[in-house]
């Protein structure tokens, strides 16, 4: 990762490492984290992307009329798992 703090924009040179060139991306997926730019909008609308789907399929259960602790034993990995 190249942090530079300069005002004006300037091509950086390519990095090589053991005489092989690095490719250079926009963004990635490191830890679980979405990284592009250095700012969390990809990260963050990927959660609530995961987030809303979990919220739709308990509402699809409520609206069936689930007792609360079977929704309790749906809504509990979901979000952990991916």
């Amino acid at each position: 990762m190249v942090v530079d703090f300069r005002r004006a924009q300037s091509d950086h040179s390519p990095l090589n490492i053991d005489g092989s060139s690095v490719e250079i991306i926009k963004g990635t997926k490191f830890f679980g984290v979405h990284l592009e730019n250095l700012t969390w909008s990809l990260n963050t609308s990927s959660i609530t992307k995961k987030a809303q789907q979990c919220l739709y399929f308990l509402r699809r259960l409520r609206k069936a009329h689930l007792p609360p602790p079977i929704l309790t034993t749906f809504s509990e990995g979901p979000l952990r798992a991916s």
